[in-house]
């Protein structure tokens, strides 16, 4: 009778529950600047759900911003410029592929002063930003044609348009997304010389990670390569549909036409005639290479062989051959 009792009053038993596996931590992906026509497949992938992975984006702008992303053991946007310096600074990083394919640095000049090849700039005031990506790759091509880069005066900290209308330069050097679009009211007919038409190319803003996230998780950034292609298919699909997304994406919103003017200008950039979203080729990274060592910024302590990756771009789109084709513009895909 004593045993039936204790056993009556036994407390219940919890079953054994089997261990539940952690949620898989999210990997960041950050972008060198504020959300805007740049970050437009990024932001893409991301408002679309193309990432499979736990993605978070966000903006971080900042002069280490390569060291951050290693830092964080993350996924990066910046420029080919930035990145290799920091590689030969030792920060341990890989790029995996582009997102502008080549450089987004033009030379404006205003329409009406007859100047429209880099020979007219010779004698002439050019703004500039020091140790820029700019700056660099103007040097290079003045070089490369063989003009006298003792006869330009570089005016620095004066790359604006307002500078280039007030007078203050005859030329500046900036992104070419940034000139006024024909609805601003600061808007002016301009002469752009670009790099490419002369012999330069080198990467623009490409994409890059942390050796640690490369080596532990291939398989999350393969899966962001490819949201990231989709993001930018998507993007330029159709830019009624794209832009409403793009315009009400990150903390501000953005405007609408400014937004298609920005995307429009470097839509070359993403989609050159014949190439694939994302890819780049060792020509372009041995040219900046030596653009950087002939502009005394650096050297190459790090070889390209073990900062670059062309991997990731090759399984992508062996995997997914539909994402290079060319009725692969659609959200659908």
């Amino acid at each position: 009778m004593v045993g039936t009792a204790l056993l009556l009053l036994r407390p219940d038993v919890a079953p054994v529950r089997a261990p539940t596996a952690p949620t898989a931590a999210a990997v960041k992906l950050l972008l060198d600047g504020p959300h805007g026509a740049r970050f437009a497949g990024e932001l893409s992938a991301s408002r679309q759900s193309y990432f499979s992975s736990r993605i978070e984006l966000a903006a971080q702008s900042d002069p280490d911003f390569v060291q951050i992303v290693a830092r964080q053991h993350a996924i990066g946007v910046t420029s080919g410029h930035k990145f290799l310096l920091a590689t030969w600074r030792g920060v341990p990083v890989t790029a995996f592929a582009a997102s502008f394919l080549d450089t987004s640095v033009a030379i404006f000049t205003l329409e009406s002063s007859g100047l429209r090849r880099p020979a007219d700039l010779v004698g002439k005031r050019v703004g500039y930003r020091r140790a820029s990506e700019g700056d660099v790759v103007f040097d290079a091509m003045m070089a490369q044609l063989g003009l006298p880069r003792s006869q330009i005066t570089k005016v620095a900290d004066r790359d604006s348009f307002d500078a280039l209308r007030a007078g203050e330069v005859d030329a500046i050097i900036a992104a070419i997304d940034a000139q006024p679009d024909p609805t601003s009211s600061a808007f002016v007919k301009l002469n752009v010389i670009k790099p490419q038409d002369y012999g330069i190319h080198v990467p623009g803003l490409v994409y890059f990670a942390s050796n640690a996230l490369v080596h532990e998780q291939p398989s999350t950034i393969a899966d962001v390569l490819q949201g990231l292609i989709r993001g930018w298919q998507f993007t330029y699909a159709d830019y009624a549909r794209s832009v409403p997304v793009l315009a009400g994406a990150g903390p501000g919103s953005l405007n609408p036409e400014r937004l298609r003017f920005e995307l429009q200008q470097q839509r070359p950039l993403v989609l050159p005639t014949g190439g694939r979203i994302g890819d780049y080729d060792e020509s372009r990274w041995r040219t900046l290479r030596d653009i950087l060592l002939f502009a005394k910024l650096g050297e190459e302590d790090v070889p390209l062989a073990q900062t670059v990756n062309y991997q990731f771009l090759r399984d992508v789109y062996r995997r997914s051959p539909d994402l290079a084709a060319p009725g692969a513009w659609s959200e659908e895909k």
